[in-house]
């Protein structure tokens, strides 16, 4: 689901790297507010842990490949907005050491996987704590936006970056296309993954640590 370098129209990068700046500014000082000798290394373990899941690209159906993330359990446990932190920042590594995403189109992939991801599985979260499954449904949800906002920049490019012929200058295929081959996807094979994970790593975290858990309950 990482976007590389070249698929994205400087343009639509330009506007990525925009809106994402000045969220990550809120988002550092809110891990600033949250980090102390209890939660420090459960957030840098989880951003390790969502580094090495994004790091296996399993190819599907439809000439696409996808990943789980991580991000909706950080978004659970510590708040949306130190889960698009920490996210973004395993995707910045990955862009910068394994060529896994671009470093252009890094702004993209953290809105899509960082942020997309962390507060809509947030809210999902918060409107269904009461029920036992609400992890799942809330890493379902998660993973479905996330693919559904890089599918939407992807599949963006045809209509507004061609040449003098109306030849695409950047990524090829239409909005029709990149939802139905990527979201589709998504909602098939990974979003089911990322529910599975959420839920057991959440399960897992109330069991050994309560109190790591007690305001998401």
């Amino acid at each position: 689901m990482h976007i590389p370098d070249g698929y994205l129209s400087p343009a639509t990068c330009a506007v990525t790297w925009a809106a994402a700046l000045p969220l990550w500014a809120v988002a550092l000082r809110k891990v600033r507010a949250k980090l102390d000798e209890t939660t420090l290394p459960y957030i840098a373990s989880l951003t390790a842990l969502s580094f090495v899941i994004m790091m296996f690209n399993i190819p599907i159906p439809g000439g696409t490949s996808g990943h789980a993330v991580g991000a909706v359990l950080l978004a659970i446990l510590f708040g949306p907005w130190v889960a698009f932190a920490a996210v973004s920042m395993a995707l910045l590594v990955q862009a910068l050491l394994f060529g896994d995403g671009g470093v252009t189109t890094f702004a993209a992939n953290a809105l899509g996987m960082a942020a997309a991801g962390s507060f809509v599985g947030y809210w999902v979260f918060g409107a269904l704590r009461r029920w036992r499954f609400a992890p799942f449904a809330a890493g379902y949800a998660g993973m479905a936006a996330s693919s559904v906002v890089i599918a939407f920049l992807l599949g963006l490019q045809p209509h507004i970056a061609v040449d003098a012929q109306g030849k695409p200058l950047y990524f090829p295929f239409d909005l029709a296309t990149t939802m139905t081959a990527l979201v589709g996807a998504h909602l098939l094979f990974f979003a089911p993954v990322e529910g599975l994970f959420t839920q057991l790593g959440y399960t897992f975290l109330r069991r050994i640590e309560p109190e790591l858990t007690k305001e998401s309950a």
